[in-house]
């Protein structure tokens, strides 16, 4: 038999995985408390504390203890209630898994006129318990995460990511909760404050930015045995991951495939390829005919019937969607300079008919790419050309993100990255995620040309931004790197930073290209060192040789 401590260590595991996993849990708790207004707080990117504190119903004097102990709760008490779960948290397994891996410290009171508790545990032991006056409500601190248990603590990212990981969790239960007031303080600083009015709209807006709040439409259906409500963005607004998809079952956070795919169905046909959609939905269903008990954390649940709840929520969008306009986004930048995404594959473009002069070949070795002369383009995707030693088809976006990433790591090396400036600075609102990775990455950003500066609270003004971007929809782009650069290494940040501007920036398959601007790609691609390979190492060329191509004319056996 394995001892009381071991089993409530490995039980922690299950449950408390990250300084979020107690942020979620004991938020959950605040809700299902009945509070409408709970504040966050976490320090040291929530190892050293995260602190819950809510006006909701308290804990009764005689029953903190017993909620440290496992399951023990009041919010199920029977089979029957297990499958007609109505609260977010059941188990009875949070409160005691958290003591098992930190200090903690509990003041709760139940009403004005009665006394509250407060209760001091140490490695899962009571220290301290005594009576303090306190408002109705509960206030958890948990200090020093993993202090004893080094082998876990290791495991802990960055601080701006730990805090980027807890801000999700809030943001999340804001926009599931747009009738609760959520205020969160990382390293002493508002990430997040929501009203509370109860319009999902003011919370996006203030999430996400009053513009993409005011270009969502309401999503609205129901059924005899279920319901979906919530927002959707239009497909011209779109984002390269999914931290801009909310899926909440009876106001639970989850993340489920099978909404996911039933987002995606709804919006075939409207994205260009890599782009997801925003939406944020609840879907309402009796109790019983969904199970929450299918994972330790409770994000994952099953449907008693998935193809109901498929077709509810494609339905439900295509609804929407069909109230939008599927323009696209109506978003402009006044530059310092005009011109078009190709612009710069025109300038100083050679008029070649032959091949390049010989000088012109690069002198780096086995990978460097001789001399070729344009073709032409196939399906607007990829362009012919011939070389001394054969026929050459070159991926025009491969070859033009290996450009665009030379480019920018070629600041690292003395060569001066051009700028775009802007008549007029734009604000960007981040969410708190993105902000916190900001923070972070500002340095590197600035070395590679971007110009932000803060203006409020997760606001900023971008002044200017890489040249190589073009007019690409540079907004996004500010978006997609904060939300892919979360997990980066410090040492590795600038490569991965001018690898991701480098996508977003290069000429897209599908784009048709003027002669004089697949020229000028072949001749930039010649100058690089690794002309062979795009910068996530997919080829950006192949070579059909003489003997190859008299082989496939049946010319040679």
């Amino acid at each position: 038999m394995l001892s009381p401590d071991v089993v409530s260590r490995i039980a922690a595991g299950e449950v408390v995985e990250r300084p979020a996993s107690i942020v979620k849990e004991l938020v959950e708790n605040s809700i299902d408390a009945g509070a409408d207004r709970i504040d966050i707080e976490c320090s040291g990117g929530g190892a050293a504390l995260v602190c819950v504190a809510d006006n909701g119903q308290g804990i009764p004097a005689e029953q903190v203890d017993m909620a440290f102990l496992r399951h023990a709760t009041s919010k199920i008490a029977s089979l029957d209630d297990l499958v007609n779960v109505h609260s977010l948290g059941f188990r009875g397994e949070a409160l005691p898994s958290i003591a098992a891996v930190a200090d903690v410290e509990v003041s709760t009171s139940i009403g004005d006129a009665v006394p509250g508790t407060y209760l001091y545990m140490r490695g899962g032991t009571i220290q301290h318990h005594e009576s303090r006056p306190r408002a109705r409500g509960t206030t958890i601190a948990v200090r020093r995460l993993f202090r004893h248990f080094p082998a876990r603590l290791k495991f802990l990212k960055a601080e701006s990511t730990e805090n980027g990981h807890s801000a999700q969790v809030v943001s999340q239960y804001a926009l599931a909760y747009p009738s609760l007031a959520f205020s969160l303080l990382l390293e002493d600083r508002v990430a997040l404050r929501s009203t509370g009015n109860g319009d999902l709209r003011d919370v996006v807006a203030g999430l996400f930015g009053a513009e993409l709040a005011r270009a969502m439409v309401p999503v609205e259906y129901a059924s005899e045995r279920l319901s979906v409500a919530g927002l959707a963005a239009p497909a011209s607004l779109s984002r390269a991951g999914r931290s801009h998809q909310s899926t909440f079952i009876n106001h639970r956070w989850v993340r489920s495939p099978l909404l996911q795919r039933a987002i995606d169905e709804a919006y075939r046909g409207m994205l260009h390829e890599g782009r997801n959609p925003i939406a944020i939905l609840n879907l309402d269903l009796p109790p019983n005919r969904v199970d929450v008990n299918v994972h330790p954390s409770k994000a994952q649940v099953k449907f008693a019937d998935e193809q109901e709840v498929f077709r509810a929520v494609r339905e439900a969008l295509k609804g929407a969607l069909a109230r939008t306009s599927v323009a696209t986004d109506s978003r402009h930048i006044s530059l310092s300079s005009g011109g078009t995404q190709g612009a710069w594959l025109v300038a100083e473009a050679t008029q070649d008919s032959a091949y390049p002069p010989a000088a012109a070949e690069p002198t780096t070795g086995a990978g460097s790419l001789p001399p070729l002369r344009v073709l032409g383009q196939i399906r607007n995707t990829y362009v012919a050309a011939e070389g001394p030693d054969g026929l050459y088809l070159i991926d025009q976006h491969a070859a033009h993100e290996r450009v665009v990433y030379d480019r920018l790591i070629g600041r690292r090396t003395g060569h001066e990255i051009e700028v775009q400036g802007l008549l007029e600075p734009i604000a960007i609102e981040l969410t708190p995620a993105e902000d916190a990775t900001l923070s972070t990455i500002m340095d590197r950003l600035t070395e590679v040309g971007f110009a932000i500066e803060a203006f409020g609270s997760r606001t900023y003004l971008l002044r200017s931004f890489p040249a190589v971007i073009g007019e690409a929809d540079v907004v996004d782009i500010v978006h997609d790197l904060l939300r892919e650069l979360t997990d980066v290494n410090q040492r590795g940040v600038y490569e991965r930073l001018a690898t991701s501007i480098a996508c977003h920036a290069a000429v897209r398959a599908g784009k048709h290209l003027a002669t004089e601007e697949m020229r000028h790609l072949i001749r930039q691609l010649e100058a690089s060192t690794q002309p062979r390979t795009c910068p996530h190492g997919r080829p950006t060329v192949v070579r059909f040789d003489e003997a190859q191509l008299e082989k496939m004319f049946g010319r040679r056996t």
